[in-house]
C-alpha cells in the first residue's frame, strides 16, 4: 500500500451495502471516492458477507474497508462521504435499517474526534468484527489512537 504524500492524512472508510448489487454498490463507492479531489484510494480490502447489526430485520450486508490518502479536513471528507451516500440513493428513514450504501469514516490518521455528526475512531468499530477484519487486512500493524491495540490484535479479539 502506498503512504500518504506531505498534506495528506491515511484514512480508513468502512464501506457496506445490502440492497442491489451489494458488491457493484460497494466498487461504485469506491470509484466515487477515488475521483474526489483531494483523496487517492491506495488499497481495498475483500468483500466479505456478513449479518446485519441491529433491531431492524433485513438481509445480510457485504462489507469492507478502503485506506484512503487526503488531503481534506475530517468534516470535507465525511461531506464527501455523506454526497456520495445520497447520490448513490440512500435514503435515512430507518437507523440500522437496510441501506444501498453506508460510508463510515473509522480511522483519520492519528486524530481522535468528538464533535456533533463527526466521532472519529468511529465509537463502534472495536466491537464489530466486519469493520476489523478489512482493517487487519489493510493495515495489520496500525494502532487504534484511543486503545493502542494493533488492527491484528483488535481483529484477534473481535473474532474477525
Amino acid at each position: 500500500m502506498d503512504a500518504a504524500r506531505p498534506g495528506e492524512v491515511l484514512a480508513f472508510i468502512g464501506i457496506g451495502a445490502n440492497q442491489g448489487d451489494r458488491v457493484a454498490q460497494c466498487e461504485a463507492a469506491v470509484a466515487r471516492l477515488g475521483a474526489t479531489p483531494g483523496v487517492r484510494v491506495l488499497a481495498v480490502s475483500t468483500w466479505r458477507e456478513t449479518a446485519p447489526v441491529g433491531p431492524v430485520a433485513q438481509g445480510p450486508f457485504i462489507n469492507g474497508a478502503a485506506a484512503l490518502a487526503t488531503s481534506l479536513a475530517p468534516r470535507a471528507l465525511l461531506d464527501v462521504c455523506l454526497d456520495i451516500e445520497r447520490a448513490m440513493g440512500r435514503r435515512r428513514t430507518v437507523r440500522w435499517g437496510p441501506r444501498v450504501i453506508d460510508l463510515d469514516i473509522l480511522l483519520y490518521g492519528d486524530r481522535v474526534i468528538d464533535e456533533p455528526g463527526l466521532c472519529v475512531p468511529h465509537p463502534e468499530m472495536c466491537a464489530r468484527p466486519f469493520v476489523l477484519g478489512p482493517l487487519a487486512e489493510l493495515a495489520p500493524d496500525l494502532v487504534h489512537p484511543l486503545t493502542g491495540a494493533t488492527m491484528a490484535d483488535l481483529a484477534a479479539a473481535g473474532g474477525a
